[in-house]
């Protein structure tokens, strides 16, 4: 069974644009692997009292990401979890080295058009509720972070089926972990 003390990590770390299933498979992979599940946006709303739209819509998208950012850094200093973060906490440098410091970290990759079909009747969005072209949003924001995703310790295509998407990345984490167990 995979140990996260083995490859001396703290946490396993899900990152991706939002619609890239991050909270889905982060809940089933924290209960297959027995970790506690943490999601930064669920965080981020039992913090504020307020859902991430009404934070957008009455204290703007900086004051979000202050907050982001303190949730983030906690969350990312917990040992034995699974965090579900927010697609654009990548962004945040400091959040990106504590990644880098304490987590095995995981990229949901997903193509453009399955993401738009996911996202095209979400509410929940605030970056995407009140923008024509979803798709050219979406694309704009990718490229914003496509470097920061991919240096991910693994990158897992997400477009298909949820349980094998799971069983592929159970089998690279128990190889990775098979590899790195031993070093110092």
């Amino acid at each position: 069974m995979f140990n996260l003390n083995e490859i001396k990590k703290k946490n396993i770390c899900i990152i991706g644009l939002m619609g890239s299933g991050k909270s889905i498979i982060g809940k089933d992979l924290s209960n297959y692997l027995n970790l506690k599940f943490y999601d930064t946006d669920k965080a981020i709303e039992l913090e504020t009292n307020k859902s991430i739209n009404k934070i957008f819509e009455e204290d703007g998208e900086l004051y979000f990401r202050t907050i982001e950012e303190k949730i983030c850094l906690e969350l990312l200093n917990h040992n034995n979890c699974l965090i579900s973060l927010g697609g654009g906490s990548i962004i945040n440098k400091k959040i990106r080295e504590i990644i880098k410091k304490n987590s095995y970290s995981i990229y949901l990759q997903v193509k453009l058009n399955n993401l738009v079909n996911r996202l095209k009747s979400s509410k929940r969005r605030p970056l995407l509720n009140k923008v024509v072209n979803k798709e050219e949003t979406l694309k704009n924001l990718y490229n914003a972070r496509q470097k920061y995703y991919e240096k991910a310790d693994l990158i897992v295509n997400n477009n298909n089926d949820k349980k094998k998407v799971l069983e592929e990345i159970i089998s690279k984490l128990n190889t990775y972990a098979k590899k790195n167990s031993h070093k110092k």
